[in-house]
């Protein structure tokens, strides 16, 4: 996995799990890897990985299971999408609209865009 700078590494290590469970590579009640599969798979220390683990639990998005492991909480797609949507309005919006701006975008035209991107079309 290669981190970027602008965010902790746990935080990015909570994101490919939650982006996991949003693309149902891990389904409600379904085990996640342990916290040392999961450092040696991407190459970190595994007190980093628990700290992406523990930052999901304290959103109950996942649950331990002492003894057993980590797995996906029966309502963690909801709870995800409400946190990331939450970041998404903190974090990109602003930065979407000084955009729009600077550029003389209207929101028809954003709109547009949006559109095309969706159906997967290209100009």
């Amino acid at each position: 996995m290669e981190f970027h700078s602008q965010q902790a590494i746990f935080m990015q290590i909570a994101d490919l799990l939650t982006d996991g469970i949003l693309e149902r590579k891990w389904g409600a009640d379904e085990r996640i890897p342990s916290v040392r599969e999961m450092a040696a798979s991407i190459e970190v220390n595994p007190n980093t990985v628990m700290r992406a683990y523990t930052f999901l639990q304290d959103q109950d998005i996942i649950m331990n299971k002492r003894g057993i492991g980590f797995f996906v909480s029966s309502d963690s797609v909801s709870k995800i999408i409400k946190l990331k949507r939450a970041e998404f309005i903190v974090q990109e919006v602003p930065k979407i609209a000084k955009t729009l701006k600077l550029l003389n975008i209207s929101f028809d035209e954003f709109e547009q865009m949006l559109n095309t991107s969706y159906s997967g079309k290209t100009n």
